[in-house]
């Protein structure tokens, strides 16, 4: 028998959870504390779920009844009611998005995969290069043109290789807004091939092996502090950067 609003308003809290039921798989549930919610039930490929729709009385019975309709007509189009709320939601929320406040929330959920020091100098480099000209923007409407203006401004002081990985970091930012929903693609993938590599630097070198011998024997007459001696005379058997000697462990038992 369908629910009137009297038998709502007259519903009173148990010790346990109880349901009034409408009809079409709308119902009213009621909780101990006397809060009364309802809940829409509908099957969607093979699966029973679950909508809620609102509280009693904010939300009138004859007001519930109205969105069930509109979810059974979902239904009658071969949509899920709840994947469709879920975008409703998404887009709402990125119409006042704007691509500072995403990158944020992508640098705070990806920071624990960088090192200090590199988490610092990624939302240094995104605050410095990034945000002046793009943080404002809806992140929905960034177009690639308004990201490559950015990234030129960056190549334009001669900073390749910061441009390069800009570019990336804005990458990043945008795949995670699409999987958010809170955009629909990302837009660097259209700028691919359009910011060239940095120029090959080749660092000097001794090639003469005279030279070489020359160096050999100024670090065997070096008299300065052990531990550095010791990495002057093993740095020539294993040819690895400073940084990677300083660190390097040893596999001995």
């Amino acid at each position: 028998m369908p629910l009137t609003d009297v038998t709502c308003r007259n519903a009173k809290p148990k010790k346990k959870i109880y349901r009034l039921f409408d009809e079409k798989g709308l119902y009213l549930e009621v909780s101990p504390r006397g809060g009364k919610w309802w809940r829409y039930k509908y099957r969607f490929g093979g699966k029973e779920k679950r909508l809620s729709l609102g509280t009693y009385p904010d939300v009138s019975l004859s007001e519930a009844r109205d969105k069930r309709r509109d979810f059974r007509k979902l239904l009658d189009d071969g949509q899920d009611p709840s994947q469709v709320r879920q975008t409703e939601k998404a887009l709402e929320r990125a119409e006042g998005e704007t691509f500072q406040s995403i990158a944020l929330e992508w640098f705070d959920r990806f920071k624990h995969t960088f090192s200090p020091a590199y988490a610092v100098e990624v939302l240094n480099r995104l605050e410095k290069d990034v945000f002046p000209w793009l943080g404002h923007r809806a992140i929905r409407e960034l177009t690639p043109p308004e990201i490559l203006a950015c990234i030129r401004r960056i190549e334009a002081r001669g900073a390749a290789e910061t441009a390069r990985r800009q570019m990336q970091k804005i990458g990043q930012v945008m795949r995670f807004a699409v999987a958010s929903g809170l955009a629909e693609r990302d837009p660097t993938r259209d700028l691919q091939g359009t910011v060239p590599p940095p120029e090959k630097k080749h660092f000097a070198a001794i090639t003469d092996v005279r030279e070489v011998g020359a160096l050999l024997n100024a670090i065997d007459g070096y008299h300065g502090q052990h531990t550095t001696r010791c990495a002057l005379r093993f740095a020539p058997l294993v040819f690895v950067r400073p940084g990677e000697l300083r660190k390097a462990e040893s596999s001995f038992l």
